[in-house]
């Protein structure tokens, strides 16, 4: 399993509207095959931080996506982004 996680930061006044451009992105990944999940969020206390959050089963699936994700072209000030491989997962609770 490959997990992408991280944020980016970008201006407070245009992190709203950076979102938002992801959507339509965040619901063709959602249905790719090999996504398990995707998410780009606003952060809950910092207005300028937007946290982003990958699950793909494999590498292969990955690279599909990423020939076609068509991300927008948003402005980010940072990126603080990385990809992890496990081979395992469980329950935290």
């Amino acid at each position: 399993m490959i997990i992408i996680a991280g944020y980016t930061r970008t201006a407070a006044e245009a992190r709203d509207n950076a979102v938002a451009a992801h959507a339509p992105m965040v619901a063709r990944a959602r249905i790719h095959h090999g996504c398990l999940d995707l998410a780009i969020s606003a952060d809950a206390i910092d207005p300028e931080r937007i946290n982003v959050f990958e699950r793909w089963a494999d590498q292969a699936s990955l690279d599909a996506w990423r020939k076609i994700a068509n991300p927008p072209d948003v402005s980010r000030r940072e990126t603080h982004v990385s990809l992890f491989h496990t081979e395992q997962a469980e329950s935290p609770f």
